[in-house]
């Protein structure tokens, strides 16, 4: 319907390139476009707590694109805006929404591979340094955990919810983000998590679910999965559940599911759950003295 940049120049070039009717040279002037409902928040991490609230107090539902903000402080305070507000918000961890990660949970609670036991997922890439940008600088969130962790997190968190055990270790570059890290989550009941993210080392991009009877091992891309190796008692299984599109439509179909519903929250993506995970990701960080300019 619209769509909203730092300058009309932007907001035009985006409009012509995917057919928007509507261009706002200003974001301010887009929360106030009265034919807009909803408003899917993708500018750089650092932006992502001024321009939620700024849709937030407009009285615009938010999609915010993960991370969902720089810190758990930052994401309470989006929270507290979102429920005094009454207005709908939800992290756009799109992973989530995906049919095989749906199946995946299916299969989960049938019992297919027994009791949880362990998990390892990864997400690494290695793109070149360049100080000036965004994956490489401190003021915008830059590094590993945030841009791209986020995902194995997020999928710990789906799995075995908040950790009481956390170690962690980063090589921090010379812009000083992390540049590759090796992260274990431990929960009650010894379930445990071995995490792994990069910006400077291409990894396997897998995720690997271990029960007591068995295991799920969702193939590269595990962020965009469409293929997942089930092992159990029943032999080997090569599963294969396909997506519409490029995967972002189906957390825009729960964004409406949920407005068409009443809904403030996803109960598949919940604030609190939201919340949760950028505790683990400050605690995570905390631990390589790794702190960003606005903290």
């Amino acid at each position: 319907v619209a769509v909203g940049s730092r300058s009309q120049e932007s907001a035009d070039l985006f409009a012509n390139q995917f057919g928007v009717p509507r261009r706002h040279a200003s974001y301010a002037a887009l929360v106030n476009d009265p034919d807009v409902d909803a408003i899917y928040v993708a500018t750089p991490h650092s932006f992502h707590q001024e321009h939620t609230q700024l849709c937030l107090r407009a009285g615009k539902a938010v999609l915010c694109e993960k991370p969902f903000a720089i810190n758990a402080a930052q994401s309470a305070a989006m929270i507290a805006t979102a429920r005094e507000s009454k207005v709908f918000l939800m992290e756009a961890m799109w992973t989530r929404f995906l049919p095989l990660i749906v199946r995946v949970q299916e299969l989960i609670a049938e019992g297919a591979i027994g009791e949880l036991r362990m998990l390892w997922s990864d997400f690494g890439f290695r793109t070149s340094v360049n100080p000036a940008g965004r994956l490489f600088d401190p003021a915008l969130g830059g590094g590993g955990l945030l841009d791209v962790g986020i995902y194995p997190v997020s999928m710990a968190a789906l799995l075995f919810g908040q950790p009481n055990r956390i170690a962690s270790m980063a090589d921090l570059g010379e812009t000083g983000i992390d540049e590759q890290a090796g992260i274990i989550l431990g929960y009650p009941d010894a379930k445990m998590a071995m995490l792994a993210t990069a910006v400077r080392t291409t990894t396997p991009m897998e995720t690997t679910i271990m029960g007591s009877s068995g295991s799920i091992r969702i193939h590269s891309p595990s962020w965009s999965p469409t293929r997942m190796t089930l092992n159990n008692q029943a032999g080997t299984q090569l599963l294969e559940v396909p997506m519409i599109g490029n995967g972002y439509n189906y957390e825009a179909a729960e964004v409406g599911r949920c407005l068409r519903a009443g809904l403030t929250e996803s109960p598949h993506m919940s604030l609190d759950e939201t919340l949760s995970i950028m505790q683990t990701l400050d605690a995570i960080r905390a631990q390589w003295g790794m702190q960003y300019p606005m903290e």
